[in-house]
């Protein structure tokens, strides 16, 4: 009785797993998470899911969102921008050059962009194209088979501050620490030349007593 639910549980959590495994192989655009008017990298994590290489991936993203202006060079891809019309960037294709994506194996595809000040989220909407034709749409809701990835966007803090993906403050922030730093150093400055003072006047009624 205890082989037999042992081999069960066994057979439970292999299958989950395995499950988990498959729902972890999505098309996911990092970081998961920023912040209002802040410049970010987001790099698109492409995974091969079947025998027959990947050889396309092409990303959309909404414009009032995100501004990117920028991509990384990768070995082997070459990329296509989409503009809208009013000429903003509003999507990206990057194509193989060579053999493409195998079936053990991912591609990271960078691209550099400025987070709009009133997002509140930037949905990326994805589509794998293999060799053999076959084409899986990453444009789902959240929990689906086949989600779209989403990059939460937080709020700016109340000084105004933002930050880039290395957590490097670009605004507000750095101001401020800067003021406080300069008025800290004046008024160490005045508390020497008051105690320089004093000292030199207990000098003096010394040397007269």
């Amino acid at each position: 009785m205890f082989k037999k639910f042992m081999l069960t549980a066994s057979s439970m959590m292999i299958a989950s797993m395995l499950l988990v495994g498959i729902a972890s192989a999505h098309v996911v655009v990092y970081p998961k998470d920023t912040t209002q008017g802040s410049y970010e990298v987001f790099t698109v994590r492409v995974p091969s899911e079947k025998d027959s290489p990947t050889t396309k991936v092409q990303v959309k993203f909404p414009v009032d969102s995100v501004a990117v202006s920028r991509f990384e060079p990768k070995a082997g891809w070459k990329y296509d921008i989409e503009k809208d019309s009013a000429g903003k960037i509003a999507g990206v294709t990057w194509t193989a050059t060579g053999d493409g994506l195998a079936s053990t194996e991912f591609g990271d595809f960078s691209m550099q962009g400025k987070v709009a000040d009133t997002a509140t989220k930037i949905t990326w909407k994805a589509y794998q194209t293999y060799k053999d034709g076959s084409v899986v749409e990453w444009v789902g809701a959240d929990g689906s088979d086949k989600p779209a990835s989403v990059t939460t966007v937080k709020a700016k803090t109340a000084s105004g501050s933002t930050t880039d993906s290395h957590g490097n403050v670009t605004a507000g922030t750095a101001a401020s620490d800067t003021d406080s730093g300069s008025k800290t150093s004046l008024y160490l400055s005045i508390v020497g030349v008051v105690l320089g003072a004093l000292a030199l006047i207990v000098s003096l009624v010394r040397k007269r007593a």
